[in-house]
């Protein structure tokens, strides 16, 4: 395989603060070792993470942004979904 033909990996880094994981950029690898390894070269350089996702892009599925109204209309009467209904306690913590 050669460097040209390696596939593009989307790198999605988790940092110290953080409750999930953040896209921060693109790679390529040969493997997905390699990809995990270089976007942790690359993109946790300073210690800000403490764990990455790395995805062949081939992978993802993403709904488009110019269809958003249609797609996601069906949640809107789905009022259940929202917590106005229910009583959060206090000691939740990241409601």
């Amino acid at each position: 395989m050669t460097r040209s033909s390696w596939p593009l990996y989307e790198v999605f880094v988790r940092g110290k603060r953080g409750l999930n994981h953040v896209h921060v950029g693109s790679l390529h690898a040969p493997d997905d070792e390699m990809a995990l390894r270089n976007a942790r070269d690359l993109y946790t350089r300073r210690n800000e993470g403490v764990s990455i996702w790395v995805v062949k892009a081939e992978a993802i599925t993403a709904s488009s942004p110019d269809e958003k109204d249609p797609f996601f209309a069906p949640s809107g009467d789905k009022v259940y979904r929202h917590p106005t209904f229910y009583a959060i306690p206090e000691d939740v913590p990241h409601l």
